[in-house]
């Protein structure tokens, strides 16, 4: 194992020339400024041969420097002033990069969330003494060598996730730190410390204090690593899970066909769904439609007198968006995430559905320009990852999604050979309809359905063979009515 005492700072300027500028403006100035935060520690994890990004997008500079000397020495350079107040300015370097320079500074009267008192200081203990973990208390001077001032080094190397001071009151200052080291935790494939563990425990419900989108954002960071499942089992170790997703927690003892769900009930067969997750899914979205594709079944096993779990998808669609919602998603992010729970037992009936259907369900949401299938059809192939990841954490393993992956290879080709969803609508649309007579609505849908079924199976090429057919429907109609 390497000696850890220094940094590449070679990387960095090479990527980042303006860092170099910046330190070397303020320490030439008689003040001292260091690197500091996840770039030092990503630093010595690259020594480690770990996976991280180095040198990183962002790179922190901390300085004894006031906001005013700062802007002196470098009123050459734009500067933002985004928390002048709490000692932080953005240079502007000569490439457009912009490089967040702050003032050590001291913190203090926390309503659990934010600071309601800065306090600029001259020294950078003082600073580090008050930050999160021990790994993000990390500091290096403009050669690289580093400074290591709360046991940060030895926390990294044994991948132990660990406050700074007392964990209660770390946590007492912003509760979203609890979730953050669970983060940490999931992204070095770490332990958390005992007392931090244990702090946790004592004061998850105070996460509730924390304003909902935060603590979706911190969600999705969880689910972005690779290591989502044993993030959201730490969540529900350490209490968190109630507060953060109550309607997962829920599925705790909720049973399941043992002939389909040997795994257990529906909490561990998610668990098990995310394990499969986490080996191939990037997107958080979809790792999140995962996470809650069954959260429906404890509502729906209530409804049906315990019977079954009939219903539980468009249950658990509504859940979903609630909870979309509720974690201040996006819009199209909040749909993306109905629509997969929504679907996620609708896709194994691909193979029985005709053509047309087919064709109509793969082209939702389509991107026609793009040139690989997934992205051109990126709702399909979410869902297909939902899909294999439930079905290798159940009784149907590849059973379950290799005939639908087998399929879609087929309708695709049908696609590029025959005809696609647009090839069809400019064949016939609702306006050609209209003009043979046809007021809108259901009816109008349901012919123009019809016919762009038989487009798609390639039994009508033309405009003039689906007039054909759908005067021919006209008629049938027609003469059922004279019937009745």
């Amino acid at each position: 194992m390497p000696k850890l005492t220094r940094i590449s700072t070679d990387e960095i300027y090479e990527a980042h020339p303006f860092v170099r500028e910046i330190l070397s403006r303020l320490e030439t100035s008689g003040f001292e400024a260091v690197l500091i935060g996840g770039v030092v520690r990503d630093g010595l994890q690259a020594q480690l041969d770990r996976d991280v990004i180095y040198p990183p997008h962002d790179i922190d500079i901390a300085t004894a420097a006031l906001p005013g000397e700062i802007r002196h020495l470098f009123r050459d350079r734009p500067i933002i002033g985004v928390g002048e107040e709490f000692g932080v300015l953005l240079i502007v370097a000569p490439d457009g990069q912009t490089y967040e320079v702050a003032t050590f500074r001291v913190e203090s009267e926390y309503d659990g969330r934010w600071p309601a008192k800065v306090d600029l200081v001259r020294d950078l203990k003082t600073d580090v003494l008050r930050r999160d973990l021990t790994m993000n208390g990390l500091a290096a001077n403009a050669e690289g060598e580093v400074i290591d001032l709360v046991g940060g080094i030895k926390d990294l190397v044994d991948r132990r996730v660990t406050t700074i001071g007392d964990p209660a009151i770390r946590f007492g200052e912003d509760h979203l730190r609890m979730m953050r080291v669970i983060r940490f935790a999931c992204r070095m494939d770490g332990v958390i410390d005992q007392a931090t563990a244990q702090a946790i425990r004592q004061h998850a419900a105070s996460i509730l204090a924390i304003s909902s989108e935060r603590i979706g954002s911190e969600l999705l960071r969880i689910l972005e690593t690779s290591r989502a499942a044993r993030g959201i089992e730490l969540l529900d170790e350490l209490g968190l899970l109630p507060h953060v997703l109550p309607e997962l927690s829920s599925c705790h003892h909720v049973p399941q066909p043992e002939e389909y769900h040997p795994e257990g009930d529906v909490f561990v067969h998610t668990i098990e769904a995310m394990r499969v997750a986490d080996r191939f899914v990037v997107d958080p979205i979809v790792k999140l439609a995962v996470l809650i594709h069954d959260i429906g079944k404890p509502v729906a096993l209530k409804r049906n007198d315990g019977r079954n779990m009939g219903g539980h998808c468009a249950i658990g669609a509504r859940m979903a968006k609630d909870i979309g919602r509720r974690l201040r998603l996006s819009k199209l992010q909040t749909q993306r995430l109905t629509g997969l729970v929504r679907n996620h037992m609708r896709i194994a009936d691909f193979p029985k559905m005709g053509k047309g259907k087919q064709i109509r369900f793969l082209s939702e949401g389509e991107v026609p320009e793009a040139r690989t299938p997934a992205t051109r059809y990126p709702l399909f192939f979410d869902l297909l990852q939902v899909l294999i990841s439930d079905c290798e954490a159940s009784a149907h393993r590849s059973s379950g999604w290799s005939p639908i992956l087998r399929e879609t290879i087929d309708v695709m080709d049908h696609i590029e050979q025959v005809c696609d969803l647009q090839r069809a609508r400019d064949i016939l649309d609702g306006h050609d309809l209209k003009k043979l007579g046809l007021s809108p609505g259901p009816k109008l849908g349901h012919i123009l359905d019809q016919v762009h079924d038989r487009i798609l199976a390639g039994l009508i090429s033309t405009s003039d063979e689906a007039i054909v057919y759908v005067k021919s429907l006209i008629e049938q109609d027609a003469a059922a009515s004279d019937k009745n």
